[in-house]
């Protein structure tokens, strides 16, 4: 079961960076563009504030450089209410960076400066171990399982948690940038075992089960100890299966949208805090909904994280697409 809010906050791991976005659509930055930012980013980031915007308590840890976008990351993250104490500030490195620019078709082209600015610099220190020590939930990004600096964090952070009767969330969040070589896979499957909500997409459920079909991979997931696996699937809405055999289906909410950057890591934030706030899967399903379909008519990649009020309002106001 996922443990309750009372427990401790829900931490995550991993990078802290701005975002600056091409105004016009197009291929690449080969030329001068219109540029909007900086925002506040980075997935654990976005999940953090959407869990936090919910009234769930939510720790961060990470590192950010002395500099002004370094402060717009931190101002944001606990003006939300997140708990920013286990965030580092580095004096030798700039804040990480991710330049976005949005295609025609709707696919995105990055160029980042992410492990080699600040973000980069995570170490296990005191301050790092006081939080770990008095979370009751872990969420986990899978791009992070590639970079041997930060999985040993997450690995321990994890024992730590789950010692303590916390539970551990998961978003293997795979893009085109992130190859699985043998030693990822092994983190990977790992984290997995340990893991008790799954937030895939469609393709990445497959991946993590090994499975040729939905029904097989959420069979082989549930075989595992994983409790809830909640599917995404964008304008089609999500589907959430339970270990007791439950089945939850969820249409999206029908929305102009403006900018798709951070939906599923809203999504994820809204779920996960709901259910440690005591909701039913169903009820927490709609909230995930709700908050990744009002963050894409935002642009910015968090700026359209709702409060419980918000959501509440948002899901009165929008209808589904049915």
């Amino acid at each position: 079961m996922i443990a309750p809010d009372k427990l401790g906050p829900t931490l995550c791991i991993g990078e802290l960076l701005v975002e600056i976005v091409a105004c016009e659509p197009g291929t690449g930055f080969t030329e001068p563009l219109h540029l909007l930012g900086p925002f506040p980013s980075g997935a654990p980031a976005i999940f953090s504030d959407q869990c936090a915007r919910m009234g769930s308590h939510s720790a961060m840890v990470g590192a950010v450089g002395q500099d002004d976008f370094g402060r717009v990351c931190i101002e944001r993250l606990a003006k939300d209410g997140v708990d920013v104490s286990a965030i580092a500030e580095i004096p030798d490195l700039p804040t990480g960076t991710a330049f976005v620019r949005y295609r025609p078709d709707g696919d995105r082209d990055f160029v980042f400066n992410m492990w080699t600015s600040a973000a980069g610099r995570l170490s296990w220190t005191p301050t790092v171990e006081q939080a770990a020590s008095c979370s009751g939930h872990l969420h986990v990004m899978g791009t992070l399982l590639s970079n041997p600096a930060v999985w040993p964090l997450i690995d321990r952070a994890a024992d730590m948690i789950k010692d303590r009767g916390g539970s551990i969330s998961f978003d293997p969040n795979a893009r085109k940038e992130l190859r699985l070589d043998a030693q990822t896979q092994i983190r990977f499957d790992a984290l997995l075992a340990k893991t008790d909500v799954l937030l895939p997409s469609g393709e990445e459920l497959m991946a993590a089960a090994k499975a040729g079909s939905e029904s097989a991979a959420i069979k082989a997931l549930f075989s595992l100890g994983i409790q809830e696996v909640v599917v995404k699937r964008g304008a089609d809405g999500a589907t959430a299966y339970t270990s007791h055999g439950d089945k939850f289906v969820q249409p999206a909410f029908a929305v102009d949208e403006v900018d798709p950057t951070g939906a599923g890591d809203c999504f994820g934030g809204a779920y996960v805090a709901a259910r440690r706030l005591g909701a039913d899967v169903e009820t927490a399903l709609c909230y995930g909904a709700a908050a990744g379909a009002r963050n894409v008519a935002f642009r910015g990649p968090m700026e359209g994280a709702g409060t419980r009020v918000e959501l509440n309002h948002f899901i009165t106001e929008n209808r589904l697409r049915i």
